[in-house]
């Protein structure tokens, strides 16, 4: 439940997090929480700062150049040596991203991406690599938050998820396997943009604007 918490976005990046209101909350014991706790700081979802306590994990951009690696070696991969078979599992989150970005519904289209990209990882049938793809997804999530209003940040990778999917299915496995590659190189550069860059208008705090323009 900790975990959903964090990848949902109900306990945004930087959040502290008290061991008496957790514990209380989730209605487990304080020894419980210090274990999943330390779970969750191994998968890199939180952080623990001595004397200062816990708190939800603020991914930078050192850590999305890391993420980025293992997405490209997990993804690549997979499509290059997977069989071609239809993916059914694959068209549905591609229709679901294109009905969320009709309803410019930024979760639904985060949501269908990461179904995508999962079910990418999914094709090379091994339980560890899609373990690894889940915890790096998770991360990406705490990536995401700071973008979660912006519509226009999601919508353009549906249709390069259809076309990665397509060359797949139809056999062309190395082209497909090149265009995630550039997919994801594109994806990390545009995430360091907004880490690196100045804040949007709409992810600065209020009065940020004007004393900039001063």
């Amino acid at each position: 439940m900790l975990r959903q918490g964090v990848v949902a976005g109900r306990l945004p990046p930087g959040t502290r997090l008290s061991e008496a209101r957790v514990s209380e909350a989730l209605r487990v014991s304080r020894n419980t929480l210090r274990e999943a706790f330390t779970i969750l700081v191994g998968e890199n979802l939180l952080v623990r700062v001595p004397n200062r306590g816990v708190s939800v994990a603020r991914p930078g951009a050192d850590d999305v150049r890391e993420i980025h690696r293992v997405r490209l070696a997990l993804e690549t991969s997979a499509l290059r040596w997977s069989d071609p078979v239809p993916q059914p599992g694959l068209h549905a989150a591609v229709e679901d991203g294109r009905a969320a970005r009709g309803r410019r519904d930024v979760t639904g289209m985060a949501d269908a991406n990461q179904r995508f990209h999962r079910g990418v990882v999914e094709l090379a049938g091994s339980p560890r690599q899609d373990e690894l793809m889940s915890r790096t997804l998770a991360e990406m999530r705490l990536v995401f938050y700071s973008m979660r209003q912006d519509p226009s940040f999601h919508a353009p990778w549906i249709e390069r998820n259809a076309r990665i999917l397509e060359l797949f299915e139809q056999g062309r496995r190395e082209e497909a396997a090149v265009q995630m590659h550039d997919y994801l190189e594109a994806s990390r550069q545009q995430l360091l943009d907004v880490l690196e860059g100045p804040a949007p208008a709409a992810l600065r705090g209020p009065g940020t604007a004007s004393r900039a323009g001063r």
